[in-house]
């Protein structure tokens, strides 16, 4: 994701103008659970900023300094006290469930194995933690991104624990990469007969690790607007389609067709936003078009003839001449000048 997280927590970063952690802290809220503890390390600050006390999402929020990043069982590990010896569900911050988490957690719940984790089907599993399972369904073993992946079953960055895994944790070594992995700690329990159940996600599911799938999951957000006016839209602008205008945004003169949002304190002037666009606050958009894009809050473009399939951050400046036709793809960080022809 750089540039984007030199300036930010990658888990910060919005889709449908609102942040990936967020979202991860509503499927929490929504799945009947109260007490989160949050790891932190360098962005920790932002992270706290961000999500206060928790109370905003019905949550009981708790930081746990993590100083270094040594590993998803490090986590676990550090958080042994906070924990205590309950059950618990980890859930990565910049993963992306569509449907949220409810079912999983009650089905923990009704059958309490040792572990569960959910799997999902991915096209190139070499990125990811992969589960291999025997004929009966049940998991055999878990690698860390093999380079021969045995299965297209990967970790989706969502699991529920009883207490004995910190003893797995406590037995495992680092990795290859320096990190005590969550996956050989679950292979720890499956290796010492402890159950591990798993689930299959149906639904849509991203690590939000790449532009693309920051742009894929924008495009599943946004795929579940209502549509909403309360911004100012003047009578020589067109809307169309599910399209979110939140209090204090201006429309001028434009065109836009859902599903879009465009936020607070932003003003589309002489312009087309299209399908599957975000639109931060205070955004100033004139004389130009732009579609399947997030552009975050306080950034101006203008007289730009087409953007598609574009992250650009905050406080971003794009002009351009009379002479500059064309499409642009763009990935800009923040605080980014850029004069086109």
């Amino acid at each position: 994701m750089r540039p984007m997280t030199h300036t930010s927590a990658k888990q910060l970063l919005p889709v449908g103008n609102k942040p990936v952690l967020f979202l991860a802290l509503e499927s929490i809220a929504a799945a009947g659970l109260a007490d989160v503890g949050i790891v932190i390390g360098d962005t920790g600050p932002q992270v706290m900023r961000a999500v206060g006390d928790g109370s905003d999402f019905g949550l009981n929020v708790t930081y746990l300094h993590q100083p270094e990043p040594l590993g998803l069982a490090h986590a676990v590990l550090i958080a042994r006290d906070w924990l205590g010896d309950d059950d618990f569900l980890m859930y990565l911050g910049d993963n992306f469930l569509s449907g949220g988490i409810t079912r999983f957690v009650s089905d923990f719940r009704a059958c309490r194995p040792d572990a569960q984790v959910m799997l999902t089907r991915v096209p190139d599993p070499r990125s990811f933690g992969v589960a291999e399972l025997d004929g009966s369904g049940a998991i055999t073993a878990l690698v860390e991104k093999p380079q021969v992946p045995k299965s297209d079953l990967a970790l989706a960055g969502v699991y529920l624990f009883t207490p004995v895994i910190h003893d797995a944790v406590s037995k495992i070594c680092p990795s290859w990469r320096g990190e005590l992995e969550i996956t050989d700690a679950v292979q720890w329990l499956v290796d010492a007969g402890y159950k591990v159940g798993h689930q299959i996600v149906t639904g849509e599911w991203k690590d939000t690790g790449s532009v693309t799938d920051m742009l894929a999951v924008n495009r599943v957000v946004l795929d579940e607007l209502t549509s909403r006016i309360d911004g100012d839209v003047d009578s020589a602008s067109e809307i169309r389609g599910r399209v979110e205008i939140t209090a204090g945004a201006r429309v001028r003169n434009s065109t836009i067709i859902g599903p879009a949002i465009i936020t607070s304190g932003a003003e589309i002037s002489g312009s087309y936003v299209g399908p599957f666009t975000s639109i931060g606050e205070n955004c100033q958009i004139s004389r130009s078009e732009i579609e399947s894009s997030i552009v975050l809050p306080d950034t101006r473009i203008d007289g730009v003839l087409r953007v598609e399939n574009s992250f650009i951050g905050r406080e971003v400046e794009i002009t351009a001449s009379a002479a500059a036709p064309g499409v642009y793809q763009l990935v800009l960080g923040d605080h980014c000048r850029m004069r086109l022809g």
